[in-house]
């Protein structure tokens, strides 16, 4: 199940998205996965901690990262405010900082509509927060 709690905007209320209790961690994931897997937790333990390194290693390297069944991650940049005049003059001392970014995967159908995202459950229960 989810939660929401009821959020005032612009004289409108909105239900809005939250979490609730610690994250789950990495140990948390790789017990999960190793419940429905032939891995052993320990070992899908040291793929999930060094998956953050790899994927920093590979989108290094200019290309984006598609993980079957999760999405695909990718960089962008943001330069300094100044702008300069001519193409040649663009260089990477201009950057200023680096964003991971992800999209989740999905699916469309035959009209071209999102179908499905692999990282939302259809079956997901929303409760209000308040109401508990």
């Amino acid at each position: 199940m989810a939660f929401y709690k009821k959020q005032k905007l612009n004289g409108k209320w909105y239900p809005r998205a939250i979490t609730e209790g610690r994250p789950y961690t990495t140990d948390d994931v790789a017990a999960r996965l190793s419940l429905i897997s032939t891995v052993s937790r320990g070992d899908t333990y040291a793929v999930l901690a060094n998956l953050g390194d790899v994927l920093a290693d590979m989108m290094s390297a200019g290309r984006s990262v598609k993980l079957m069944g999760v999405g695909t991650f990718y960089c962008t940049c943001q330069a300094n405010g100044r702008g300069v005049d001519t193409p040649e003059e663009v260089n990477p001392a201009q950057i200023t900082s680096v964003q991971v970014r992800f999209i989740p995967e999905y699916s469309r159908g035959q009209r071209g509509q999102v179908r499905e995202r692999t990282l939302v459950d259809p079956r997901m229960e929303w409760i209000d927060v308040d109401e508990i």
